[in-house]
């Protein structure tokens, strides 16, 4: 069984996966990906150079994150073309990560699920929610933006309706480790029993 774990920025989709990981479940997060196909010499950075030149390098030839960032966030067409180069690396190492998993089901950590129109490809679809209001704390917290800066971001991901329209089961995360800890060993029950039980 292949689950697609989602949620905003800030709502804790790290954090769950985390421990999901810590009880033995096999997971791959798409945004580790998605950094690893840029890596230097790797044939994402091929493609980048081709298409987008060094402007966007560092003085260590690594590609610069923030420019890039700043380059998606207000230019759609560099958007789209820097997706398409790493949309199939990412897919390629989800396909060899579920070929060769272990664990009675696996996780793949996506946060743009509702976004890619993706949900369909997994058996079932996981979003960890929180209030808008804690994910702009977390985030200032963890990432040392503004809060303009994140409610920018926040804007630009689907809406938590959105998220929650796609569901299977949702975890709400408004609480401490403890309470996410929780809940997330009464989803692996309520998954392992799926998985007995066919």
């Amino acid at each position: 069984m292949i689950i697609g774990l989602t949620g905003g920025i800030g709502s804790g989709k790290s954090a769950a996966a985390a421990l999901f990981k810590d009880i033995g479940v096999d997971l791959i997060d798409a945004d580790d990906l998605a950094r690893d196909s840029l890596s230097i010499n790797s044939e994402g950075y091929k493609l980048f150079i081709e298409e987008f030149g060094d402007k966007y390098l560092d003085e260590n030839k690594n590609i610069n994150r923030e420019l890039i960032r700043k380059l998606i966030f207000n230019d759609s067409d560099a958007k789209s073309k820097l997706e398409s180069i790493i949309h199939p690396i990412v897919r390629s190492g989800i396909e060899t990560f579920i070929k060769n998993k272990k664990s009675d089901y696996c996780i793949i950590v996506v946060p743009l699920i509702f976004e890619t129109n993706s949900s369909k490809i997994y058996d079932r679809v996981l979003v960890i929610d929180c209030d808008v209001d804690v994910q702009i704390s977390r985030t200032s917290k963890r990432d040392n933006q503004t809060k303009s800066d994140i409610e920018n971001i926040v804007n630009k991901q689907a809406t938590r309706e959105q998220r929650l329209s796609i569901a299977d089961e949702v975890i709400v995360n408004n609480g401490s480790l403890d309470l996410l800890r929780n809940e997330v060993l009464k989803i692996h029950k309520k998954y392992l029993e799926i998985v007995k039980n066919g």
